[in-house]
């Protein structure tokens, strides 16, 4: 063993010679091995493939095996147009799933916003998109997803601020999603980011816990406001329709009773015309049972009668008075 190491000397040691004709094939081999893995790209099947060369657009490659110039020359950028993209406003999810994890940051600077009745509320919400056109995506504005999350926040404020509190957080939420929807893709497209909006849900909407405890008292005396609004109301409904029947009844009762003095005067005055008429072609016959027929209907009206002439004298006696109670008539 020492032997062999005294025969090793390093000194002596030269790697071994490769001939200038060698060393041209293997970088040559290995020059087309570059060139070969280099050459090709695979874009999925949600995905389009942007072709630059030498950083200038070139044209788009649709999903599959795609060939481009090696070393540089071209660079591709896979965009994906087919898969339905999302940013959250207000809240991050950290894992979804059955039992969704919610960040524990409070995330104020996005979602505590001024309603138009000058209350703070917070919103969350949740931007659904997809990329429509990949060269604007990249090429026709700096940082998209910055740019358009900037448009989010600009948008959901100014709608914000145009509704009461009560509207936000209670009737108005899809009619302020809708709207939202309709100007973020408005802006999007004017600053030609390549971006189509599919969807805008606000996830939740509360007060700041600051003002929770003011909140809910507020509405609490909205409610007991609302209640004796609709107590009111119903005792209207049980005394102002049945005053109207009381009222309308006595309407009608003034009515028949008006119809009735008329008929009857109409009757009366009839009578006396055709009365009036038998007289003037009978006067003394006419007065004389005028005479009688009202005599007939007073004399009923009188009681016991005794009739005798003034002339008459000493009959006092013939009459048992104490019969018409004591009575003289």
């Amino acid at each position: 063993m020492n032997a062999q190491n005294e025969n090793f000397n390093l000194e002596n040691f030269k790697p071994p010679q490769i001939s200038g004709k060698a060393l041209r094939w293997t970088i040559a081999v290995i020059v087309l091995i570059v060139f070969f893995f280099s050459s090709w790209f695979t874009v999925d099947p949600e995905e389009v493939g942007v072709v630059l060369r030498f950083g200038k657009y070139v044209r788009t490659v649709n999903p599959g095996l795609n060939f481009k110039w090696p070393f540089g020359v071209e660079t591709v950028y896979k965009v994906p147009v087919q898969r339905q993209l999302k940013q959250e406003f207000g809240f991050r999810t950290l894992r979804p799933g059955v039992r969704t994890q919610y960040s524990q940051n409070r995330y104020t600077e996005e979602s505590l916003m001024l309603t138009g009745d000058l209350n703070a509320a917070q919103v969350e919400w949740i931007v659904q998109y997809r990329i429509a056109d990949p060269y604007k995506y990249l090429f026709r504005i700096r940082n998209a997803e910055s740019t358009f999350r900037d448009i989010n926040e600009a948008v959901m404020r100014e709608i914000i601020g145009d509704r009461t509190v009560n509207e936000v957080l209670t009737v108005g939420r899809q009619e302020i999603a809708t709207s939202a929807e309709v100007a973020i893709q408005k802006l999007a497209t004017q600053y030609e980011t390549g971006i189509k909006v599919d969807q805008v849900v606000l996830q939740d909407v509360n007060p700041p816990d600051e003002v929770k405890p003011a909140f809910n008292e507020v509405n609490e005396a909205q409610q007991e406001k609302e209640k004796l609004i609709n107590q009111a109301r119903s005792e209207y409904n049980k005394v102002i329709p049945k005053a109207r029947g009381e009222a309308q009844r006595i309407i009608e009762e003034a009515h028949g009773y008006a119809l009735e003095r008329v008929n009857t005067a109409k009757g009366d005055v009839a009578r006396f015309n055709a009365l009036f008429n038998q007289y003037r072609r009978a006067k003394e016959v006419t007065k004389q049972r005028m005479y009688l027929e009202t005599m007939n209907d007073v004399l009923k009206k009188v009681g016991r009668k005794l009739i005798s002439d003034k002339k008459a004298t000493g009959i006092l006696p013939l009459f048992d008075l104490n019969k018409l109670g004591g009575k003289n008539e």
